[in-house]
């Protein structure tokens, strides 16, 4: 088993899009980022990490007949080495959240991470499966406000979470391929939430400068180049393999979207190594699928 496999695994750079989640909740909240903050960033990829390998190894029967190449499937990870990664990455974010902000974290970490298992274990599958998802993704935005302060991240979490209910509907279509309308969906509701992000980030919020009006336009034409060009390509070609570059697309996607809002909440400095991690996380994407 080679370093390589396990990182196929976990879809390593997918990682690129998670610490942003916990900035972007941290700004919402007017936290300046520190020790704690990146303590918490860490958390929130371990966990990622753990999802996607406990999602392989509930998916090892299924991946077999559609997806023979993954790493549990072609006999390059053991199945229980991937449960075990899971079990392991789960426990390591739980104890940096503890260690981070003790039993406030934990009030969002604990939800979060069995938000994380019950997806890939029962609703992954279900009508269901993408709500579970993106409040997966809202809940890791909270854990950046933490206690006491998510109230003010609710809007930054809704819209995260709104963008990824979007791409995990879309990607129930990766291996079959989708009808037009799923795809006009999704990218709809790309429209709604740039067009949110804008309002919410825009000129009349208090404390916003011109240099952070300008990450979120920034961030936000990187969002659409990104996730909305790639889903407007799958209208027009909604075959399986267009499909997943849209999928893929939106993933990468969260990342200036995130970097937007950070920005639009007054911490443009914040928004800056989430800018620099876009194109890094593009090119290890195209080594190892974020999908």
């Amino acid at each position: 088993m080679r370093l390589r496999d396990l990182a196929e695994l976990v879809r390593a750079p997918a990682a690129f899009t998670v610490p942003g989640d916990v900035l972007a909740g941290a700004a919402a909240a007017g936290r300046r980022p520190d020790l704690s903050t990146a303590a918490l960033a860490v958390s929130s990829v371990c966990l990622y990490w753990a999802g996607m390998a406990l999602n392989d190894w509930a998916d090892r029967d299924l991946d077999a007949v559609e997806r023979p190449e993954r790493p549990i499937p072609s006999g390059r990870v053991p199945a229980p080495v991937a449960l075990g990664t899971a079990v392991a990455l789960t426990a390591v974010s739980l104890g940096l959240a503890a260690a981070a902000e003790g039993r406030r974290a934990m009030t969002v970490a604990v939800p979060l991470a069995a938000t994380v298992w019950g997806y890939d274990l029962w609703a992954k599958s279900r009508p269901a499966g993408p709500a579970v998802m993106a409040a997966t993704r809202g809940l890791d935005v909270l854990l950046g406000a933490r206690a006491g302060r998510t109230r003010s991240a609710l809007p930054t979490a809704a819209t995260v979470a709104g963008h990824t209910l979007a791409v995990t509907a879309l990607s129930r279509a990766e291996v079959t391929g989708a009808q037009p309308w799923l795809p006009r969906t999704t990218l709809a509701a790309t429209g709604a939430v740039a067009a949110a992000t804008a309002l919410h980030t825009g000129p009349a919020r208090r404390g916003t400068g011109r240099l952070d009006r300008l990450g979120v336009a920034a961030g936000l034409l990187a969002y659409g180049a990104t996730a909305g060009r790639a889903q407007a390509h799958a209208v027009t070609d909604p075959s399986p393999g267009t499909v997943r570059k849209a999928v893929g697309a939106g993933i990468l996607g969260l990342i200036p979207l995130q970097a937007a809002l950070t920005a639009g909440a007054g911490a443009v400095r914040s928004a800056l190594p989430l800018a620099a991690a876009f194109p890094l996380a593009r090119a290890l994407s195209r080594r190892v699928s974020p999908t």
